[in-house]
């Protein structure tokens, strides 16, 4: 007779227990947690440094003052931006802002781009490592040296350009009480200290671009530039327009610092940006809600124009940010 294994028996409607599954997600972070460690430093920064401080924006839609606190000043609603677009010189200020960001997007924004396609050609390495120490030095330094330099450089008494006007027999000239020169000064001094760390990027690309592309143009008899245009730019390309379209979405963005210490009387009707201005009216003149809502605005304005560029870029060449 056979021998019957014993059968165990469940109670009515009882099921049997499911296998203990494997927590999968707590294994991962113990595997890998240097890398998670690693990250969570940034991480907290952007919280705190980024996403907390949004909160500050309710003030630009109240009666703020430091004794009620954010949430116990008044509301006031759009008043403030009402005030905002009838002020007098905003739109002014506005235009400066974009006329001084489109004419460094001009300039600045190619600039790189040669530089890296001119190294990426050059086939002696010590000269090539002492242009690209000396193209990247200025970008080490500090924006108020830079503008130091600029003003002793543009003196109208003891500058170097006023030293080889006297020279020439030409009269001295105070460039930084033109309003005019004001936007190429502080475009051009930009590109002298930018363009040699903007073009590590584009340096880094070009050495990711297969050998045997070159090798092949080389066998079909090209010239050094039918392989910049048909090789080297095609694949700087993706690169080119991802920063692109950062650079439009912070295109009102301009940078405070140098702005501010290149400021004086005789050219300020040029030179008054919107950060400028922000910083005039909610620090010095202490209205801190009426400088949050010119900054939301400004905010609101490099939202629309990252989403409208990346739109575009994803229908025209493929490559966006999402």
């Amino acid at each position: 007779m056979a021998r019957m294994s014993k059968v165990m028996t469940l109670p009515a409607g009882a099921s049997a227990p499911p296998n203990k599954p494997v927590n999968r997600t707590k294994k991962k972070l113990m595997r890998h947690w240097q890398f998670y460690l690693l990250i969570f430093f940034p991480l907290l920064y952007i919280i705190l440094f980024k996403y907390v401080p949004m909160f500050g924006v309710l003030i630009a839609f109240k009666e703020y003052n430091v004794v009620q606190g954010i949430f116990g000043s008044p509301w006031i609603g759009f008043d403030y931006f009402s005030q905002l677009f009838e002020a007098p010189f905003f739109w002014q200020y506005v235009r400066n802002t974009l006329e001084i960001s489109l004419y460094g997007l001009l300039v600045g924004f190619p600039a790189p781009i040669l530089l890296a396609l001119a190294l990426n050609e050059i086939r002696n390495g010590r000269f090539k490592k002492t242009v690209q120490m000396v193209t990247y030095a200025p970008y080490f330094i500090s924006t108020v040296v830079i503008v130091s330099i600029l003003i002793v450089n543009l003196s109208p008494n003891t500058g170097l350009m006023s030293n080889l006007y006297r020279a020439l027999g030409l009269e001295t000239v105070d460039f930084l009480g033109i309003p005019g020169l004001f936007k190429s000064i502080y475009v051009w001094s930009d590109v002298w200290q930018f363009t040699g760390y903007g073009a590590i990027i584009y340096i880094a690309a070009l050495a990711g671009v297969n050998p045997d592309l070159y090798e092949a143009a080389r066998v079909d008899g090209a010239t050094r530039l039918q392989k910049i245009i048909h090789i080297d730019i095609p694949s700087l390309v993706p690169v080119i327009v991802i920063l692109l379209i950062l650079n439009l979405g912070n295109l009102m963005s301009l940078g405070f610092e140098k702005i501010y210490l290149m400021q004086n009387p005789l050219n300020q009707n040029t030179s008054e940006v919107i950060s400028t201005f922000v910083y005039k009216v909610g620090l010095l003149g202490a209205n801190f809600s009426f400088s949050a809502a010119i900054g939301l605005f400004n905010s609101l304005i490099n939202f629309i124009l990252l989403v409208i560029v990346n739109y575009v870029s994803r229908r025209v060449s493929s490559t966006s940010l999402w």
